[in-house]
């Protein structure tokens, strides 16, 4: 039988309960049902919810209620902090640009030659696509992307920044700010198109059968050396 006691004892519990449910709401960002995130912090969880939910589902799959579900606050957490769904992958895209900018330049600080290192680019290059295919995938998906946010833009041109850089350490001259000559433009184009081809060709499994029909052991590592050395012929062999 439930006496006076225990009545009493139960509300107790029901008053303690919901009051660390106001106190978590208080911590919380406007619009957030029970996560104990503060603004900033909200902002990255959501930053890194988007990631989980691109990689995992694909482009297809990335939605502002996914992004929602997946960090665990109400679906109306992403709009406030990002006000749309291109401004929230428009965001994400800026980290992809940022760590694949690091990956290169990490690349091209390598020991070596000019040439030596702007192939360690290109392998960094690829190497980045194949361990993040969605943030790979939306980083040049125009259509679906901000420019004018500012820390997309930023991040976008350092990436065109340190391509053509690499092109101007193999010989091609400064490459500025704005103007290129038809020549800079033509090593750029022909550098880019022959990484992101061979990177697209990759991701979307084209290259099986070529890899298939090739010399016993030949890997995607070793055609993509195999390429960028045909390209650059007065590499020796073996350096």
């Amino acid at each position: 039988m439930t006496t006076k006691i225990d009545q009493a004892r139960a509300q107790r519990r029901r008053t303690a309960t919901e009051q660390a449910r106001t106190r978590t709401r208080r911590t919380s960002s406007p619009g957030e049902q029970g996560a104990p995130y503060h603004h900033g912090a909200l902002r990255d969880a959501l930053l890194e919810a988007a990631e989980r939910v691109l990689e995992r589902d694909g482009l297809a799959g990335l939605t502002l209620r996914a992004v929602a579900r997946e960090a665990g606050v109400s679906h109306a957490a992403p709009t406030h902090h990002f006000g749309d769904l291109t401004g929230l992958v428009s965001e994400l895209a800026a980290i992809g640009f940022t760590r694949f900018n690091a990956a290169m330049k990490a690349a091209g600080e390598q020991p070596g030659t000019p040439i030596e290192r702007a192939m360690g680019r290109a392998r960094a290059y690829v190497a980045y696509a194949q361990a993040n295919p969605g943030m790979y995938g939306l980083m040049f998906r125009t259509e679906r992307l901000d420019y004018s946010r500012p820390s997309l833009h930023e991040a976008a041109e350092a990436s065109f920044a340190g391509l053509a850089g690499s092109v101007a350490s193999r010989g091609e001259g400064h490459v500025g700010d704005e103007e290129l000559s038809l020549e800079q433009s033509a090593a750029i184009a022909r550098a880019w198109s022959l990484v992101h081809g061979y990177t697209m060709l990759l991701l979307d499994g084209r290259l099986a059968d070529i890899l298939r029909r090739s010399p016993a052991g030949t890997t995607a590592e070793s055609l993509l050396e195999a390429m960028l050395r045909a390209t650059v012929p007065k590499l020796p062999p073996g350096a």
